[in-house]
């Protein structure tokens, strides 16, 4: 997939997921969502504008891979505090499966953001 493709579909995905963070019998009355996954209201607003940042970027390539960079250094570093300081990180409460799937999301982003693509330097 290329990364134009990807920002859109992560975008959309993460859009999406903020979304149903606030739609009740998605997130139960302790805050999972999809029983799984720790939110509350500031990181369904994250991910929201993680999401419609994505999608605004997606057309240009050289804007994609920015973005993917630095959303994938600061997932980085939420996803250390997260394993680090547990429960509450920058505001957000989180649990272990979200820690988890930042790492995954970090992964991702960071691929993509510094992967080489049609003669499109890293760099």
């Amino acid at each position: 997939m290329n990364t134009q493709k990807a920002a859109k579909w992560f975008g959309w995905i993460i859009l999406i997921v903020g979304i149903a963070g606030f739609i009740p019998g998605i997130v139960s009355t302790t805050g999972l969502e999809l029983g799984i996954f720790q939110v509350d209201a500031m990181h369904n607003i994250v991910h929201i504008l993680t999401g419609l940042i994505a999608l605004m970027v997606a057309p240009s390539l050289g804007s994609t891979k920015t973005f993917f960079k630095i959303f994938g250094v600061v997932y980085a570093i939420v996803t250390i505090l997260g394993f680090v300081n547990g429960g509450m990180v920058l505001g957000m409460m989180m649990n272990m499966a979200d820690n988890i799937l930042h790492v995954i999301i970090t992964l991702f982003a960071l691929y993509y953001g510094f992967r080489s693509e049609g003669g499109v330097a890293a760099m």
